[in-house]
């Protein structure tokens, strides 16, 4: 994951960099999505099982983000063991 991403939509490039961060801004944006979406859910009777799932979805993305953490810091370690430097200096 050193090499930029490029996404080309239509006539505009998105350049990611920084692959490790944007999964876990990407990951943070979903957890609220669920947690806003389930709450919402839980308005009516209805559709409470509905928002259930969603709350079990986001808490299963909470876990997911300390993993992403563990992810980035071992494969910056690798980066360095191989002798590039891969660590931009932003925690996350």
């Amino acid at each position: 994951m050193n090499s930029p991403l490029t996404v080309t939509i239509g006539r505009e490039e998105l350049v990611i960099r920084q692959r490790w961060e944007v999964v876990s801004i990407v990951n943070d944006i979903l957890i609220a999505v669920w947690f806003i979406i389930g709450s919402v859910l839980f308005f009516d009777e209805s559709t409470a099982t509905a928002g259930t799932w969603l709350f079990l979805a986001g808490s299963v993305e909470l876990l997911i983000r300390p993993v992403i953490r563990l992810s980035r810091r071992l494969h910056i370690k690798r980066i360095r063991s191989s002798g590039s430097s891969g660590d931009s200096g932003y925690e996350f």
